[in-house]
């Protein structure tokens, strides 16, 4: 297997979806992509934008791709082993159009005396719709895109339905931490200074929406402007995953659902609302 490498520059780099877009690289399935990303707000530092742009077309997050994966096949499942997300030194959260100013410190961000966690991850990592055209990167789709759910960590990895041939795959975003609900519109947005990602393809896995596995739980994903329906979908999707992998019929597995799965609002800002259902494996003996 092989490790590419795609340069941060301007023809690596665009803000929205389309499955016109020419891709970057072509891997093998098994192989990883390694690359720097940009924060939502197209900065690699502080001050200004890195690259100029065509603001009307590339409107949404600064994305590193396309990625093709040779033999992908729309219908099958794309599988994203996220190996490394190491962010830069400094992130950017808005409250009510005010922006406030994020340091890294250590596995600490700090904002002047108050620190939180460092948990950094990609906050979009998906593929184009089939529909042809231009899609925005703010709402999360089927195909993932902009989940932002901090459950996406290094060690974590997520299975997404895949759209087009090739699949043609974004990512970027970087979010130095973040909590459900992402409640200002934003995380700590930075910079991503190596971020790692292991492309994989499945034919036995059919998905009505994306599923994650963390190190200790299953997590399944559901959207839709609807925050009920997004909910909705992410028990269904759930349900789906425990017949599978627990053997059970659909009637014990929504009783055991009730009583083990947690379902969290991932974020409430990005048009389409998220929810991710999750299953520990504590939480079953």
């Amino acid at each position: 297997m092989t490790t590419h490498e795609i340069p941060l520059a301007e023809e690596t780099v665009h803000g929205y979806f389309s499955n016109a877009l020419p891709p970057v690289l072509t891997v093998d399935p098994g192989d990883s992509v390694r690359f720097q990303a940009l924060n939502a707000g197209w900065r690699w530092e502080a001050g200004t934008e890195l690259f100029e742009r065509d603001e009307e077309l590339h409107a949404g997050h600064a994305l590193t791709g396309p990625i093709e994966v040779s033999g992908a096949r729309a219908g099958q499942t794309l599988v994203v082993e996220i190996d490394d997300v190491t962010p830069r030194g400094w992130g950017i959260t808005f409250g009510d159009g005010e922006p406030f100013q994020w340091r890294l410190d250590g596995d600490a961000w700090r904002l002047d005396a108050l620190a939180v966690a460092s948990a950094p991850f990609l906050g979009v990592i998906g593929m184009p719709p089939p529909e042809p055209g231009i899609h925005s990167t703010i709402p999360p789709r089927r195909f993932g895109g902009n989940i932002d759910c901090k459950l996406l960590v290094a060690g974590t990895t997520l299975f997404l339905p895949i759209p087009v041939d090739g699949a043609l795959l974004s990512a970027g975003d970087g979010h130095g931490a973040q909590g459900d609900g992402e409640v200002s519109g934003t995380a700590i947005e930075t910079p991503v200074e190596r971020a790692e990602l292991t492309l994989g393809i499945r034919d036995d896995l059919e998905l009505r929406m994306p599923v994650a596995r963390t190190a200790d739980a299953w997590v399944a994903f559901g959207f839709d402007r609807d925050l009920d329906v997004a909910a909705e979908l992410a028990t269904e999707t759930m349900l789906d995953l425990m017949e599978r992998e627990l053997g059970l019929d659909r009637k014990r597995a929504l009783a055991l659902a009730s009583v083990a799965v947690d379902c969290r609002v991932t974020q409430l800002v990005n048009d389409a609302k998220g929810v991710h259902a999750v299953l520990a494996d504590a939480a079953i003996r």
